[in-house]
């Protein structure tokens, strides 16, 4: 979006509907898969307070990361546009470019919104506040899980504590403070990230895929001891018909049930989203003693997924595989959402700016990729979307992956996915027969032209 456009939009009365407009708390948790939750079908997972933001509000049973990549869905959610127009395609320092990103919490702010910014910022190693906050509590790149460094509008303070804790006692702060404007709180987790280092250019120190990688709070270390993950159908099986994922690399193993993940990092990761769920309970618990739970739009969701050994694969979670571009998104807000609706339609990571806006009362999207998912909210039919765009620009990490940047287009059954860099090693999926990907159907000509004439028209419209 640029300026002139941001200052078009701003031109519009933003709160053109009656009453006061609502406070908007903002949840986005890091690698969360979308069945990890109890009210997503996970068989044992303790998320009672993400599951009653499903049970009280709506809950996208088809939500997609439309960059399955940490610091550009992190700037798709923030801007409403996809990582090729708003410009942080990857992980690496991109600093400058993300102080220029025109966010929905800023332009709630030009509007007289109180806003405030926690956690983790990742788009570089620069951790100084942005515009659009009047509160600000970053860290640098990944930060820390334990004793986090913060800095606190624009100064540096040594915190105390599990990083995922820290958080949620500022935000809870946060919250209880009496205020005559509404409040927007965009709060980011660390968790469910590993606990690496990461280098400006992209790279990390550290076993990224290790149990010991993700730290727990002493509190969960015994939780779920003795319990086995769910698997899908596609856990630890070799991939067939899947040229990109089959080449030879040096120093790469073959993918097998050794370079999959395994039982203990996969409750490790459940331990740390056991923190997130208290948080959010606290954060909600805040909101009834302020009187003002029911007057405050809470949305939960995450920034892409996380492979569990579906393909024999760990942590190169880029790809466009369902594991990694599916996120959960709850949204509760009694005011105009029925509790316990469960929304079926395609929304998108982009879609959130712009609902934002709408629901505060604006009339907000101009620039923007992304729908409002409001009318679906509402129980309304309106004519939707029928497919998406999801893509990814290749980066260094992960050796297996290099030279794998795509753009994939996914409808309700089907699954195109075009290697920009890769010759010959497309693929197609019948996902109402094959849900786990295992059948790459790239020779029927018919469906694979329909497929790239789909892709094409979505790229035009995201120019």
């Amino acid at each position: 979006m640029t300026e002139l456009t941001r200052r078009r939009l701003l031109s519009a009365p933003l709160f053109a509907a009656a009453g006061s407009p609502p406070n908007i708390v903002f949840v986005l948790v890091d690698d969360l898969r979308w069945d990890e939750l109890g009210c997503t079908g996970h068989p044992f997972a303790q998320t009672p307070h993400a599951d009653r933001l499903a049970r009280e509000g709506a809950l996208f049973r088809n939500a997609f990361a439309t960059t399955p990549l940490c610091s550009p869905s992190r700037a798709c959610f923030l801007t409403g546009q996809y990582a090729h127009k708003n410009g942080i395609t990857d992980n690496v320092d991109r600093s400058a470019r993300s102080h220029q990103l025109i966010t929905w919490p800023r332009l709630l702010r030009d509007t007289g919104y109180e806003t405030a910014y926690l956690g983790k910022w990742h788009m570089g190693n620069d951790d100084s506040p942005r515009p659009g906050f009047d509160h600000w509590i970053s860290f640098p790149g990944q930060g820390e899980s334990t004793d986090p460094v913060l800095n606190v509008n624009g100064k540096v303070e040594k915190s105390r504590g599990y990083v995922t804790d820290v958080l949620t006692e500022r935000a809870v702060d946060l919250l209880g403070r009496r205020r005559s404007k509404p409040f927007c709180l965009y709060l980011a987790h660390k968790a469910i990230h590993p606990n690496v280092v990461q280098r400006n250019d992209g790279s990390v120190q550290g076993d990224i895929n290790g149990a010991d990688a993700f730290v727990t709070a002493a509190r969960h270390k015994s939780l779920y001891a003795g319990k086995t993950p769910p698997r899908r159908g596609n856990y630890q099986r070799t991939p067939e018909g899947k040229p990109a994922l089959q080449r030879t690399l040096a120093g790469v193993p073959p993918l097998s049930a050794a370079t999959a993940t395994g039982d203990a990092t996969i409750l490790n990761r459940m331990r740390m989203t056991k923190a997130i769920d208290e948080g959010l309970g606290e954060m909600m618990a805040a909101l009834e003693r302020a009187g003002s739970l029911d007057d405050t739009v809470v949305i939960f969701t995450s920034d892409h997924g996380y492979f569990y050994g579906e393909h024999c694969l760990g942590p190169e979670r880029r790809l466009a595989y369902e594991e990694t571009i599916r996120i959960p998104m709850l949204v509760r807000y009694p005011r105009r959402i029925r509790p316990g609706v469960k929304i079926d339609a395609f929304a998108l990571s982009v879609d959130i700016a712009p609902t934002a806006l709408e629901l505060a009362g604006g009339r907000g999207g101009a620039g923007m990729h992304g729908r409002s998912l409001v009318p679906l909210l509402e129980g309304k039919r309106p004519r939707w979307r029928d497919s998406v765009l999801v893509e990814y620009f290749s980066d260094t990490v992960f050796p297996r992956i290099q030279k794998m940047g795509y753009q994939a287009v996914r409808t309700d059954r089907w699954k195109y996915i075009h290697y920009s860099e890769l010759e010959g090693a497309d693929e197609l999926y019948d996902l109402r027969e094959d849900p786990y990907e295992l059948r790459n159907l790239h020779g029927d000509a018919a469906r694979v032209s329909e497929m790239k004439a789909r892709l094409g028209r979505l790229l035009a419209q995201t120019r």
